[in-house]
């Protein structure tokens, strides 16, 4: 049973910026000239200079590493408080469920990131580790369909159709998580994403209340992967808000009972 896909919203009508005067279309300032808009000025390079004084740029240095150090914390909170619950296809436990999240589509199909975790799912469903995999991601415009995609891939892999649910409002972790609990009802998963974002996605759903394994798909460690990895750094902040005041999705909506009728459909 398919998920439910989110409506976009129309965009009214937008405001013409600049005011234009009643003859010629030209800007409403004396004579056509530009104004001097001194407020959109840049500071100079050579105003920011490092303090004179040995204590001040020992203080500046400090405050630095402070900002790194906060920077990291959220990155570290998520890898060291995950870890434990983290491995491979081999090491993951017997879940009812396999939570795939989207990564990216190319031309109409799934990204080599993508398509390595669809693997990692397809082979947990032939080993009996998983009856279900739910697929989520991004279905906001008519043009660009991850769960479609990835249930076309999963499908050509063995997976049976019935067998797979589909999340069209996974926009985002955080809400991939919450819609998995609240709209699908799922309460124990295994997770399968790529190494550098196994641990947030972990994090994420267990903060959304389920029990979650998650499955680092292995990957080279090319540019991709340290984009990746350095994104993070960012995404972890946003992550560590999410999991502390746990708001609602963009989209949440009516439950569905895609995953409990695949699962009665998996019961001999």
């Amino acid at each position: 049973m398919r998920g439910m896909r989110r409506a976009r919203d129309t965009p009214g009508a937008r405001a013409e910026s600049g005011t234009r005067a009643a003859s010629g279309g030209r800007p409403a300032s004396e004579g056509g000239a530009k104004r001097r808009r001194p407020w959109l000025r840049l500071p100079r390079l050579s105003a920011l200079r490092l303090p004179r004084s040995r204590r001040g740029r020992r203080l500046a240095v400090q405050g630095l590493m402070a900002l790194c150090v906060l920077a990291l914390l959220p990155a570290t909170w998520m890898r060291l408080g995950a870890d434990a619950r983290v491995g491979t296809t081999a090491d993951a436990p017997a879940r009812e469920v396999a939570l795939v999240f989207g990564a990216g589509l190319w031309k109409g199909r799934p990204t080599p990131y993508l398509a390595h975790r669809l693997d990692a799912a397809a082979e947990l469903y032939r080993t009996g580790k998983v009856k279900v995999v739910l697929v989520t991601g991004d279905n906001s415009r008519v043009e660009y369909d991850e769960p479609d995609a990835m249930r076309t891939y999963l499908t050509a892999r063995g997976v049976p159709d019935d067998r797979i649910v589909s999340d069209y409002a996974g926009f985002d972790s955080w809400d991939s998580c919450v819609r998995a609990k609240k709209i699908f009802g799922v309460d124990r998963a295994v997770l399968v994403s790529q190494g550098f974002h196994i641990h947030r996605a972990t994090t994420l759903c267990r903060s959304a209340g389920i029990d979650a394994y998650g499955v680092a798909v292995d990957e080279p460690r090319d540019a991709t992967w340290y984009y990746g990895g350095t994104r993070e750094l960012a995404a972890s902040g946003k992550a560590a808000l999410d999991a502390l005041f746990r708001p609602d999705p963009r989209f949440l909506g009516p439950q569905e009972a895609g995953v409990t009728e695949a699962l009665a459909s998996a019961t001999p």
